[in-house]
């Protein structure tokens, strides 16, 4: 299957310049690609995943990808999709933000081949570097304004009377559009993709090497991902899912994948994973013949997981998820109970109080917050609907010692099916 083959069947074709013509040219030999990345932030999120996914696609086929940092551009800020102006970040801001997305975009995209390596570069090695009577004789002069606010991302904001556009991010689009004769010229580069709000800068710059160049470029865009109602994929109520693990830790945003809407769930699976067409038709039968068994969402989440933080993660966070569902303690390690620590409440206790006979389980259940009373607590655990590490604890008389705590610090309480609580030794 060509490239582009295998992108229309996993829905990753929005918009494309001269389908015939680069279809021609992927196939005729390898093509150097570049996606741009503003640093915005100090971590990508789920969101820009479909970029550094559709590059490594393009890897795998033989393709040569470009990811761009982009260093210059992330100080003025992309209009598009944005109502509002961003707020502008410093330059030392922007810099730790380059470093940040560097380390992340290694993670996806392999820099050691030898045959076709992906190449990092900042935009603002050259941005920076070209003064600005330079930039409007040798680019700007190369843009009506006419054509420039019938791009949907300037025409959605001035079309706004009360946020407007700004000259600075009015100029954006040039800024990227420079990128790509940049790379026309320095790297061979003959294709820019993009999501989809990205087709006003995508074809300026085509339209800019046409111009300067007199040679060929080419444009791709993807779908931007969407939950089944239409909102911003990657946006939970606690904010953005960050592909750094610092910001979202690795079980959390196991679970984010696991959460995908039932109806979304296969199209994910094809934009966002590398798995084969054959692997996920499979996925794609089970899931229409069994949705409740979640085989779909959990190839999803171990795929995505794995993709991003590595094998080791994954499975620290599929682990770690079965903790949280009922499964046994055997062997887990402390970095994966760790992962349920950050998730579920916890409840501090002297450590001298475990000592000897300890504390009775039923005192521990109210000293945790999982029954108001000792009353309470003893028909919970009569009732057998109480957990100690997972381990049903049918006794009233059973106490909890030191002897109980896992790596020395903790114990997991839990009351019913769903109602966890992890006491730390201090």
């Amino acid at each position: 299957m060509s490239i582009l083959a295998e992108l229309d069947w996993r829905g990753l074709v929005a918009d494309c310049t001269d389908r015939v013509e680069l279809a021609k040219r992927t196939t005729a030999g390898p093509v150097t690609l570049y996606c741009g990345f503003d640093p915005t932030a100090d971590s990508l999120h789920v969101g820009h995943l479909m970029g550094q996914v559709m590059l490594r696609r393009f890897q795998l086929a033989g393709h040569h990808p470009v990811p761009l940092a982009g260093g210059a551009t992330g100080q003025i800020g992309d209009p598009s999709g944005k109502t509002t102006e961003r707020q502008l970040l410093t330059r030392e801001q922007i810099a730790h933000n380059v470093e940040c997305i560097k380390r992340q975009l290694s993670r996806i995209l392999d820099f050691e081949n030898t045959s076709n390596p992906a190449r990092l570069v900042d935009n603002a090695a050259w941005i920076a570097r070209t003064s600005y009577l330079d930039f409007l004789r040798d680019v700007g002069k190369h843009f009506s304004v006419n054509v420039m606010i019938q791009k949907e991302s300037v025409r959605a904001r001035m079309e706004d009377r009360e946020s407007g556009i700004s000259y600075t991010e009015f100029s954006y689009m040039l800024l990227q559009a420079f990128d790509f004769l940049h790379l026309r010229q320095a790297l061979n580069c003959e294709l820019q993709i993009g999501g989809s709000d990205q087709w006003g800068n995508i074809t300026a710059g085509i339209d800019l090497i046409r111009k300067k160049l007199g040679l060929p470029a080419y444009g791709l865009t993807f779908p931007l991902l969407t939950r089944a109602d239409g909102t911003k994929f990657g946006k939970t109520e606690s904010g953005a899912v960050w592909l750094d693990p610092k910001k979202t830790s690795q079980y959390r945003f196991y679970q984010f994948f696991i959460q995908a809407d039932d109806g979304k769930v296969i199209d994910y699976l094809k934009m966002l994973t590398l798995l084969s067409r054959e692997e996920i038709d499979a996925l794609e039968r089970k899931h229409a013949a069994n949705p409740g068994a979640r085989e779909a969402h959990k190839a999803l989440a171990g795929a995505v997981t794995s993709l991003v933080h590595g094998d080791t993660a994954a499975a620290e966070a599929v682990r770690a998820s079965e903790i949280l569902f009922g499964g046994n303690l055997d062997g887990v390690s402390e970095a994966t109970f760790n992962e349920i620590v950050g998730e579920v409440p916890t409840k501090e206790i002297e450590r001298p109080r475990l000592d000897g006979a300890g504390v009775p389980l039923i005192e521990l259940l109210v000293h945790a917050g999982l029954c108001p009373s000792k009353g309470q607590a003893r028909k919970d655990v009569e009732g057998g609907g109480v957990y100690l590490n997972n381990v049903r604890e049918g006794g009233i008389q059973r106490a909890v010692t030191v002897g109980d705590l896992l790596f020395g610090r903790h114990v997991l309480l839990r009351k019913g099916k769903k109602n966890y609580v992890v006491v730390t030794a201090r």
